[in-house]
């Protein structure tokens, strides 16, 4: 069952040509996709929470990754909840973390980010949630005789792909998170300037009226006393 409280990703709306690839190509395409894995960046208000809802299996093993990539100090309040309201994760004001379970029962649990202890940040946040393990790539895989030339390819070459995948994100979280940074450096820096150029003027007024007092005429009036 897909993840509900999100928005799905991704161009799946496109037919697959008629021609489809040799028979071991086609499994490693399809084991692409097998696997049940939710990887979605939200945007969380101030004073919001979000939570998210996910049906699994008992003895499934599941793993919950996050990362803060924007808002303020980059942290957010996380908690996961088997299906009888009992917290198997929490943690507080955390920039990121992974944690890795095994589903005690059957029934729906649910994992919820909150913002509430900001008043006016909101963050954006970026979790991938996996459950179960990736199927073998072959359904003989873990035969007795060893694999074929082709197959033995097929594995290693699915392997390096879900390698890339993983850098490939990571650095795009880095990226995210660099120009975040940047940008806010950039803000600050610029208000600061502005803040310089206000002071400068005012300073530079002042001492041009302060220099005009020290030149003008001062008019002295004399009173006689009549004796």
């Amino acid at each position: 069952m897909p993840l509900r409280g999100s928005r799905a990703a991704g161009p799946w709306g496109r037919r697959l040509p008629l021609l489809l690839p040799p028979p071991p190509l086609l499994l490693l395409a399809l084991a692409a996709c097998a696997a049940r894995a939710s990887e979605i960046t939200f945007e969380l208000p101030d004073n919001a929470k979000q939570c998210f809802y996910e049906e699994i299996a008992q003895g499934t093993k599941c793993t919950l990754e996050f990362q803060v990539i924007t808002g303020g100090h980059y942290d957010v309040d996380c908690r996961l909840e088997d299906p009888d309201g009992i917290v198997l994760y929490k943690e507080m004001k955390k920039q990121y973390d992974s944690f890795t379970f095994t589903a005690s029962r059957n029934g729906t649990y649910k994992f919820c980010f909150s913002n509430e202890f900001s008043t006016f940040t909101h963050k954006t946040v970026y979790f991938d949630f996996q459950v179960g393990e990736d199927p073998p790539l072959f359904p003989s895989e873990n035969r007795v005789t060893a694999l074929t030339q082709m197959e033995s390819a097929c594995v290693s070459i699915h392997e390096a792909l879900k390698s890339v995948i993983d850098y490939q994100t990571h650095f795009r979280l880095r990226e995210a998170q660099g120009r975040s940074r940047a940008e806010d450096l950039n803000t600050r820096v610029a208000y600061w300037s502005i803040g310089e150029a206000i002071i400068l003027l005012v300073v530079s007024i002042g001492q041009v009226f302060l220099l005009k007092s020290f030149f003008s005429d001062k008019r002295t009036t004399t009173t006689r006393v009549g004796s």
